[in-house]
C-alpha cells in the first residue's frame, strides 16, 4: 500500500497485478509505504475502510482520500499466480503447484474451500465493499491496459514513471480447456463482472 498524502492518493496493492514493480517505481513519491507484513502490504478495501481510514481520519482530519487498485483478468490472474506456486523453492510444500495442471488448479479454485495450493483468495473480495457488494475503490484500472494507469498517476502525481519487471512468475504455458473455463466463469462470474468494471 502506497499513500500520497498531498495528492490525497491511496494506492492499494491486490496480489499479482504488477503492484511490487509499481511500488519500486513510486516509492519515494509516497508520503507513507506499508511493505510488511504481506497482510498490511495487500490489505483489501474493507481493511482499509475498517483500520487505515479511520486512522487517517483520528490523527490527521483526513477522510476524502481516494483510492486505487489494478485488477487482472481473471484466468490471467490465476495463470499468475499458478505459474508462481509452481517455483522451485515451493516444491513439497501444500501450496506448490507442482505435478498439477492449470485445469486441476482452476477446478480446484472453484471450490468453496480450495485446497492450500489453489487457495489464493479473490479480486472480487479485495476490491468490493463488503456491506453493499459495491465497488470500494475511486478508481480501478484493468493490468492489461497499464499505459491508462501510468498516464493516470503521472498527471496525479506530477511525476515520471519508470518500472522495472519484478517478482515476476516463471514462465510456463497454462493452457485451460474450454470445459474447465465454462466452468470458471459461470462459478466465478463476479470476478469478471469485478473485472469489466475497470476503466481502462
Amino acid at each position: 500500500m502506497l499513500v500520497f498524502w498531498k495528492e490525497k492518493l491511496v494506492f492499494l496493492a491486490v496480489p499479482k497485478t504488477g503492484t511490487t514493480a509499481l511500488e519500486g517505481a513510486l516509492s519515494p513519491r509516497a508520503s507513507i509505504i506499508l511493505r510488511d507484513p504481506p497482510v498490511l502490504k495487500h490489505s483489501p478495501v474493507y481493511r482499509y475502510n475498517r483500520f487505515v481510514l479511520p486512522f487517517f481520519e483520528q490523527a490527521a482530519g483526513e477522510s476524502d482520500m481516494e483510492t486505487l487498485a489494478v485488477v487482472r483478468h481473471p484466468i490471467d490472474w490465476l495463470s499468475s499466480w499458478y505459474r508462481y506456486r509452481h517455483r522451485d523453492d515451493l516444491v513439497g510444500q501444500p501450496n506448490s503447484t507442482r505435478g498439477i495442471s492449470f485445469d486441476e488448479f482452476v477446478l480446484e479454485y472453484t471450490q468453496d474451500k480450495p485446497a492450500s495450493f489453489a487457495n489464493v483468495g479473490a479480486q472480487s473480495k479485495f476490491l468490493l465493499r463488503r456491506k453493499d457488494g459495491l465497488l470500494g475503490v475511486t478508481h480501478l484500472f484493468s493490468y492489461e491496459r497499464q499505459s491508462s494507469l501510468i498516464s493516470f498517476l503521472e498527471d496525479r502525481l506530477e511525476t515520471k514513471i519508470n518500472m522495472n519487471r519484478v517478482n515476476v512468475s516463471p514462465v510456463l504455458d497454462t493452457p485451460l480447456s474450454s470445459d474447465v473455463e465454462t466452468v470458471f466463469r459461470e462459478k466465478c462470474a463476479l470476478e469478471f463482472e469485478v473485472w469489466e468494471m475497470a476503466q481502462g
